[in-house]
């Protein structure tokens, strides 16, 4: 909590029913020695009164662009805000930060500062697993802003999921860390480096139709090759889907782990490789040429092994520095360490992908970075800020030789 002390801290409350626990965050920050500007939508006044806010923040609530001595308030708090927390964020207030739009005073202050922001969503779970609500979520973190996710729990209308605001305790520690973090801008470490970086499930044919796979969306490894790009590296991305990325990324699209096999080896030598994909272990021995019919009956499915291109290319010596992941379930770091032992990979990034919020197809995760040195915890934050994680490592290991 020193972290806060003497900083400026705007607090933006939108219209949500979570925006009564944005007072405990508030009195929370004003406690550990912040200067808290709170800073209202119209939505939100419906929700808890200003006087509440103006009572607890260190100044008076801001509700309007117009109703203000300052002509440009939005100006003003931007460039003198060390952090922003948008507690609760709403969809509304989530899709116009993404879209760049400046509709209100808190909308129009996100776009007028350059100060570290952290987005604490809260809504219904049907509007939290739309794909908008995802798809902007993704943007922002894309754009260095931290995303608290919300928890699973009891809902406004007495329904239970995910949704509901993260817990103060998430929401400050997560602040605490962006504010010590500093503006986003990206440091230019990977300057001259080659960085291959997969991404996906592989999908292994059983017909033409049906296939073997697993359930992982590729958004780490995308996040680990944007994230390399700006760091100034040269990216060869391979990947079983297609998301957006920087046109200075080289993407390559394949399906089979044969396939990405191929594209991974076709692309070497490099400095960096970061296996991300999810590649399938197994694969079927003899797919079928032509649909399977259903006939009622049970069948039986023959699987093969699938090549291990992450040992292949623990001992080849076309690689610098070899980066493997690891999903778990159950004994999590101890798999991941037997995989850094026998994979010849200079990191492992493993992560529990039982746990909620973490792993597949969400836009967070939570990892631990395991080397010979020992290991490193990530705490649960967006899949971006995972991957600044983890070149942040490639590059200390890297120097360290």
């Amino acid at each position: 909590m020193r972290a806060f002390a003497g900083r400026r801290v705007v607090l933006a409350v939108s219209g949500g029913i979570a925006a009564y626990k944005a007072v405990e965050v508030c009195r929370r920050l004003v406690d550990a020695g912040a200067h808290v500007t709170p800073v209202l939508t119209p939505a939100a006044k419906r929700f808890v009164g200003e006087a509440t806010f103006s009572a607890l923040a260190s100044e008076r609530a801001r509700l309007s662009l117009f109703d203000d001595d300052d002509p440009i308030p939005h100006v003003t708090l931007g460039q003198q805000a060390d952090l922003v927390v948008v507690c609760p964020a709403t969809a509304r207030v989530i899709g116009a930060y993404a879209a760049g739009l400046a509709g209100d005073l808190l909308s129009a202050t996100l776009l007028a500062t350059r100060a570290p922001v952290v987005v604490c969503p809260a809504m219904h779970t049907e509007m939290w697993e739309h794909p908008a609500v995802r798809d902007n979520l993704r943007l922002l973190a894309e754009r260095g802003v931290t995303v608290v996710a919300p928890e699973e729990g009891r809902l406004a209308g007495g329904d239970t999921g995910a949704g509901r605001l993260a817990a103060p305790e998430s929401i400050l520690a997560a602040a605490a860390e962006a504010l010590a973090a500093g503006p986003q801008a990206p440091v230019r470490d990977m300057v001259g480096l080659r960085v291959l970086v997969t991404a996906g499930g592989t999908r292994e044919p059983i017909d033409p139709v049906r296939f073997v796979g697993n359930r992982s969306s590729g958004k780490q490894g995308y996040a680990v090759a944007v994230e390399a790009a700006a760091r100034g590296a040269k990216v060869s991305l391979v990947a079983t889907v297609r998301r957006p990325l920087p046109d200075s990324v080289d993407l390559v699209l394949v399906e089979t782990a044969e396939e990405l096999r191929a594209a991974v080896v076709d692309r070497l030598p490099a400095e960096v490789v970061v296996m991300a994909a999810a590649v399938a272990d197994y694969r079927p021995a003899a797919p079928a040429a032509d649909k399977i019919k259903k006939s009622g009956e049970a069948r039986t499915v023959t699987l093969e092994p699938t090549p291990d291109i992450l040992a292949e290319l623990g001992r080849g010596g076309q690689v610098e520095t070899l980066v493997g992941f690891a999903a778990e379930t159950s004994d999590v770091l101890a798999n991941a360490e037997a995989k850094l032992r026998t994979k010849g990979a200079d990191l492992i990034v493993v992560n529990d992908v039982s746990a909620p919020s973490v792993g597949f197809d969400g836009d967070t995760n939570e990892v631990v970075l395991l080397d010979a040195a020992g290991r490193t915890a990530v705490p649960l934050t967006s899949k971006r800020q995972v991957a600044q994680a983890i070149l942040d490592r490639v590059v200390a290991l890297r120097a360290a030789r």
